[in-house]
């Protein structure tokens, strides 16, 4: 298994609504074109996955760590097609005035209202072809839950990190 580690960014935005930070990632990669937190690959000048998570997260989207508090490590969540095992950090953020989507791997950069990804008609099901494996030359047939985020549909380990966190952060679990 790879170690990965990602930022779960959220803000309280002028209007005092609880927003999420997505990104779209470009066609380039095995995440190609998904819905995703800002993150990836732990690297040897990391000194821990908390550093993992806020390198990558100012790399693709040009937030500063000095932007970033964290507030909780959330469960680790391993691929079930491309073998990582991400750590995913819940983090109160300061948002940039504009975002500055590294054009390599960030196709779009979404924020998300929390309460939107709670009602029912925004989420779903569906039967997916998959690709599995490093070099996914494998597809299978899986049975997937989803949000809806304007046109996109969240899925895979994004989706099983923040399915259980939707409602605890509609709650005021932390004071963001």
């Amino acid at each position: 298994m790879k170690v990965a580690a990602v930022l779960v960014p959220i803000y309280r935005g002028p209007d005092r609504e609880l927003r999420l930070v997505l990104v779209r990632r470009t066609s380039y990669g095995i995440h190609g074109g998904q819905i995703a937190f800002p993150g990836g690959t732990r690297i040897s000048c990391d000194g821990t996955l908390v550093d993992t998570a806020k390198r990558e997260t100012e790399e693709e989207i040009g937030i500063p760590a000095g932007s970033m508090k964290i507030l909780e490590h959330l469960p680790v969540i391993e691929t079930r097609s491309t073998g990582f095992r991400i750590h995913p950090f819940l983090a109160r953020i300061v948002p940039p005035k504009t975002w500055k989507p590294d054009p390599r791997e960030i196709a779009e950069v979404l924020e998300v209202r929390v309460k939107d990804l709670s009602l029912p008609e925004n989420r779903g099901r569906e039967t997916r072809t998959v690709h599995v494996g490093q070099e996914r030359k494998k597809t299978v047939r899986r049975r997937i839950s989803f949000f809806r985020v304007g046109s996109h549909k969240l899925w895979g380990a994004t989706y099983r990190i923040l399915d259980p966190l939707v409602a605890r952060l509609v709650s005021g679990e932390w004071r963001v």
